[in-house]
This record gives structure tokens, sequence and C-alpha cells, in this order.
């Protein structure tokens, strides 16, 4: 099982990233948590990764921090919760803000996150609140990307917010809203996250 790559980024979007190691190209699913922290292409990247297996697939998750990665696997331990909803759910999310979240039984926060309803919220806390307070995690620090202009970083924006399940309208509507109070350009996760607060509002 691989549990942590290190290596160069050759490739990156909001949903995945291609770490380059020792000639191999790793092909890695990660949370827009995640993305926050990556660093330009092409240069030094370390990430701790949770290797699924299936019969007909082996895929690599990746995270910037142990934290992430232990939240993500104590939410697929859960029945119902795959992978693509535990990465989802980091991308609306925090790992230290879901921890809290879990542990005071916030169900409103819970289901504020595209993908969770109250059941799956319900089982989360119930299957998970004890672990949740064991962890005591605090809030995970969010990086700062690179400054994109124009109708790229909108489009890019537009992009991740579809993807975590929001409706194409009501995005376009909150990165437009963004990016004109903003005085000036916003890079892509700044926009994102502004974004998240309007939309979970």
């Amino acid at each position: 099982m691989i549990a942590r790559l290190s290596g160069i980024l050759i490739q990156k979007s909001v949903t995945q990233c291609v770490v380059d190691v020792h000639g191999t190209g790793y092909r890695v699913v990660v949370p827009l948590s995640t993305f926050y922290e990556l660093p330009e292409v092409e240069r030094s990247v370390v990430l701790q990764i949770h290797t699924h297996v299936r019969e007909d697939a082996i895929s690599l998750y990746g995270f910037y921090t142990e934290e992430e990665r232990n939240v993500f696997q104590l939410m697929i331990s859960v029945s119902g919760i795959g992978p693509k909803l535990a990465v989802n759910v980091l991308s609306g999310i925090s790992a230290g803000e879901w921890v809290r979240a879990v542990a005071a039984e916030d169900l409103k926060r819970l289901t504020g996150i595209p993908g969770v309803g109250r059941k799956t919220a319900e089982r989360m806390i119930l299957e998970l609140k004890d672990k949740a307070v064991k962890l005591g995690s605090e809030t995970v620090p969010v990086g700062i990307t690179a400054v994109r202009t124009g109708e790229q970083v909108k489009d890019d924006a537009l992009s991740a917010l579809v993807n975590l399940g929001y409706k194409g309208s009501s995005a376009r509507d909150a990165v437009e809203q963004i990016m004109k109070e903003a005085p000036e350009p916003l890079s892509l996760d700044r926009i994102l996250k502004k974004a998240l607060r309007i939309l979970a509002g």
C-alpha cells in the first residue's frame, strides 16, 4: 500500500494532480483543502496517501496533512460513505471543522455540505463522535495559491463548485458577486472559500 508520495508535481487541477516519483507519474485525487496547498507545477510536493483498492481499480487519494487523511479514513469507515463523498466533504469543510462539527453533533453544518443528507450526517455523528472527540484536531492551516485573473479563474471556480454538487446557476451567481465586489483580483482558493460561505448560507 502506498502511504506517502514525495516527488515533483507535474500536473494539477481542483480535483486531482499528478506526482512524478523517479520517472513514474502517480495520479492522485485530492480535496480542495489539499489543492489550496499544492505548489506550482515542477515544484517538489509531499502528499499523505490513502490507497483505495477495488476489484476493478486502485485509486490514490492525497492529502496535505495526516489530519486530513485521518478524517478521510474515519469517514469511509462508515457504511454508505465512499471515497468520493469523503473527498467532497473535505472540499466543503476543513478537517478541523469537521471534527468539531461531529463532536458537537452539529447537523446543520454537516448537512450544509453538498451530497451530505441528514441521514448521512446522523450516521457520521452516531458512529464517529467518540473518535472525533479523541482526534481533538485543530483547524488545518490554509495556504496561498498564485493569483490568476480574468475568465480562467472564474471558469475554474465554477467548475470546482459544480463538481462539489452546487447548481451551475447558483455557483455562477456567487462567483460573479465575489468578483464584482472584490477591490482587486482574487486567487482561486479565495474565490472558492468565499463562494462556499455564500452557498452554505
